[in-house]
């Protein structure tokens, strides 16, 4: 069989409320995600063996090949599918690690989809789901890689439609430990970070299909992210970029990504979108910076 070739996209999440915190020590989440159009490449030569080679220009950041969920998935897999044939991963890693844009999470979900595709799995395979779910929190909505609202743990999916909206993101290139960003939002065993009320009543109104960038805006503006505090006080950095990104000519809303440091801002008009990257960069030519489009 020839090799075989996917994109692991950006997640970007729009929205993140941590609900609270379970009794498991796990957080309860309620986050609108959507995905950039910059991405790793996932390659992968079908054959015997399991292998993982890791290049591209943030290939150093990946760490110990042993612990890549490229790995860790297909591992999981193959102990769930009998005779599962993987072969040779190749990972050309451009995403920033440890960003809050799920770029481990979405090289794991590439290597599922690979190994669905060359294993002549379907991507529902109830095998396939509890894979995700157990590599990592991110990988079932990367596993699919279309905008949703994700709720619980990140388990329960529900798709939305998005209008294609022009941003910017930017990275320090300073990697935010989430496990850090959770310890620093402080919650206990089975607290709950909003109140029980809004837990049962709070029914947010995500605009319909077909719906301008504008309505989408308006909608998202009201909810952010109640990860954005604490991971600025771990990385200051955040606030700089946050305000940079603010104070771009077109920029309409502007926030954190997941447990950061990665922010972005959406903006009305691609060309908006491509002059504030270009002047983040000249400004700061340490960040990582990406002009594209969410959906």
């Amino acid at each position: 069989m020839p090799a075989l070739s996917d994109d692991a996209r950006a997640k970007v999440n729009l929205t993140l409320r941590v609900i609270g915190r379970r009794v498991d020590g796990y957080h309860d989440l309620e986050s609108v995600v959507a995905f950039c159009d910059c991405a790793d490449r996932l390659t992968l030569a079908p054959g015997t063996g399991l292998t993982l080679i890791t290049t591209g220009p943030r290939a150093q950041d990946c760490g110990e090949a042993s612990d890549n969920l490229v790995l860790k998935a297909a591992r999981l897999l193959g102990e769930r599918v009998g005779d599962l044939q993987a072969g040779a991963f190749t990972l050309d890693k451009a995403l920033p690690v440890a960003a809050g844009i799920g770029g481990g999470s979405a090289d794991a979900a590439a290597a599922l989809r690979l190994l669905a595709r060359s294993n002549e799995l379907a991507l529902d395979d109830p095998r396939l789901i509890e894979v995700a779910q157990l590599t990592g929190a991110d990988v079932p909505v990367c596993l699919s890689s279309q905008a949703c609202v994700m709720t619980g743990v990140g388990e329960t999916l529900l798709p939305l439609s998005l209008p294609k909206m022009p941003c910017v993101l930017v990275n320090p290139c300073v990697p935010v430990a989430t496990r850090d960003v959770f310890a620093a939002l402080g919650l206990r065993h089975g607290q709950l970070l909003v109140g029980a009320t809004d837990v049962i009543f709070y029914q947010p109104k995500w605009p319909e299909a077909g719906a301008p960038i504008e309505a989408w805006i308006k909608a998202l503006a009201g909810i952010g992210n109640d990860l954005e505090k604490p991971a600025t006080r771990i990385q200051p950095v955040i606030g700089e970029i946050l305000a940079a990104l603010g104070q771009a000519s077109g920029a309409r809303l502007a926030r954190m990504s997941g447990s950061g440091a990665t922010c972005f801002a959406i903006f009305d008009r691609d060309g908006d979108a491509q002059r504030a990257a270009q002047a983040i960069r000249l400004e700061h030519p340490q960040w990582w910076v990406h002009a594209g489009v969410l959906s």
